[in-house]
């Protein structure tokens, strides 16, 4: 019976009937079926005894109860005992152990409501055996006749049939343990390894699902999974299929295979067993066996994965869930690509409109007062307009998110140069740059040095000073753009804060950098306003 068991105990089959954790009603009925044999082989060979049989009948029946719950411990129960009276219609323990065969599958299956209170299973099948076993002798001596001829037996029988089933119970409740703990360290293994893979995928899938990402990740999984073929789907057009049949499945084309497309349509992993199943065209495809789940964003299937094996019958259930895993892990990853992108293409727009804020009003006055100057003095003019390039091609230049401080600077004294030719002495600047070569945002200074001098320094009656300030911390930069403007109530609805320019600076900021790195504005009327910018180290790398 161990031996028997041993062997089982190592099938593929008996382990995923052992470990369908959905408990069907057809893997109920299967299981009842294999246990009652087990009973009945205890039964074949067992050893004659005074009229009736030393078996080891009792331990199919106690495992299938213990294992199985009531439906199943019961009915092999009653199937075992059955065979037993009716091979031995009349006989003299016949009807005794049909009874006991019962009685004890029932308490094996109250047994089962209690497992879970014990961490080693094998210590309550032990002694729920020796209680069953006990029960057996008293319903021989109760209902075999003649009764001394029972007591005898039972004198006989009692101590070995009692000791070496409940060990036959142990045992084997021992070996569908270690069916339990095998499962669970494989499990531990392909969740390991789903993290592993996803960690070298992820530098691929955060730029979306395509052909180059779905090839480079299908390498991985069939490098690192050691399986035969991976392939992958946007749809139903193939992306990437790495292995066995990547002569005939090729990128780009329709799926062909007729499993791909369910599991598309049914959003349900499905495993195929064999060649017929997977229903491929080609007359030379080596592919036996896959798992093809699918790759879901927002619910929507998008596409699939498939993992292949080119032997019948070949995908365990941890193949599926090694699978289910990477589709889970890529499905999020694929939204959050979809989430970044859709994030960089409105700070590109944010920033497209901040470089599109040209003020038609400065534009104007900067023309006129070139065209002023070009009869006071040409060389004044020709500067103006070199600021003035300088000023628009920064503006419209098509740059990276991060810049060099320089250039951020330059932009600012060719903005500030232009202004200065029109206000005349009524417009200060002073620089302090006092730390340089950093990577800033792009367009963050301008337009807070334009708020300086529009809202700070031109309502401003007499002369007016703007600082900007540029040091070095120990961890960070920081920026400060200070003016002795007319400044304004920081409680009023009607400051600064509330432009359009400064909101996407602020939101810029803390979006890169974190939210505390927003802008820092202090202003009083009547004494100016001061704004700080602080970038720490190592940001500019973003």
């Amino acid at each position: 019976m161990f031996l028997i068991t041993f062997i089982l105990s190592r099938t593929t089959s008996f382990k995923n009937i052992i470990l369908n954790r959905e408990n069907t009603f057809m893997n109920k009925i299967f299981l009842a079926i294999i246990f009652s044999l087990f009973g009945i082989f205890g039964t074949y060979y067992g050893f004659p005894i005074e009229g009736a049989i030393a078996n080891s009948r009792v331990v199919g029946v106690m495992v299938a109860g213990l294992l199985g719950g009531p439906f199943v411990g019961i009915s092999a129960g009653m199937i075992a005992g059955i065979h037993r009276w009716a091979i031995d219609i009349g006989g003299f323990t016949s009807l005794a152990c049909m009874l006991s065969t019962i009685v004890e599958s029932i308490i094996a299956s109250i047994g089962y409501h209690y497992r879970d209170r014990f961490k080693r299973k094998w210590i309550l099948g032990f002694w729920i055996t020796v209680l069953g076993e006990i029960l057996q002798m008293f319903i021989i001596i109760m209902v075999a006749k003649p009764y001394r001829a029972a007591v005898n037996l039972v004198y006989i029988i009692a101590v070995p049939m009692t000791l070496m089933n409940a060990l036959g119970v142990a045992l084997f409740l021992m070996l569908i343990e270690n069916i339990y703990r095998e499962q669970e360290r494989e499990g531990a293994i392909q969740s390991e390894l789903a993290l592993k893979i996803t960690e070298k995928t992820l530098p691929y899938l955060r730029h979306g699902i395509n052909r180059k990402t779905a090839l480079a990740t299908c390498n991985i999984i069939h490098s690192m999974a050691k399986v035969d073929a991976v392939a992958m789907t946007k749809g139903t057009e193939i992306l990437a299929h790495i292995g066995v049949g990547s002569d005939h499945h090729l990128p780009g084309e329709i799926v062909k295979t007729s499993a791909t497309q369910m599991v598309l349509k049914t959003k349900k992993s499905m495993i195929l067993s064999n060649r017929e199943e997977i229903g491929c065209s080609h007359k030379d495809c080596k592919l036996n066996s896959a798992v093809i789940v699918p790759l879901l964003k927002k619910s929507k299937v998008i596409g699939v994965l498939k993992i292949y094996k080119t032997q019948k019958n070949a995908i365990r259930s941890t193949d599926l869930k090694l699978a289910e895993g990477l589709a889970n892990l890529f499905s999020t990853q694929i939204e959050l690509a979809e989430i970044d992108y859709k994030a960089r293409l409105l700070e590109k727009a944010e920033l497209k409109a901040l470089q599109a804020q040209i003020n038609p009003h400065f534009l104007f006055n900067a023309l006129n007062t070139i065209v002023s100057m070009t009869r006071i003095d040409t060389e004044i003019a020709r500067k103006l307009l070199i600021n003035l390039s300088n000023y628009l091609r920064e503006n419209f230049r098509d740059k990276e998110d991060m810049v060099d401080i320089d250039s951020e600077l330059k932009h600012i004294k060719a903005y500030l140069e232009i202004e200065k030719a029109r206000f005349g002495e009524r417009l200060n600047v002073i620089y302090q740059i006092k730390s340089s070569h950093f990577k800033i945002p792009h367009l963050i200074l301008q337009p807070l040095v334009e708020n300086a001098v529009k809202h700070g320094i031109y309502p401003k009656k007499g002369k007016g000073t703007i600082y900007i300030i540029v040091e070095e911390k120990k961890s960070y930069y920081r920026i400060r753009i200070e003016d002795n403007g007319v400044g304004f109530d920081l409680n009023s609805k009607e400051n600064m804060d509330g432009g359009i320019a400064i909101k996407n600076i602020n939101k810029r900021l803390k979006s890169i950098y974190g939210e505390e790195y927003g802008l820092k504005i202090d202003s009083k009327k009547n004494i100016g306003t001061n704004i700080l910018i602080y970038i720490p180290k190592g940001g500019d790398s973003n």
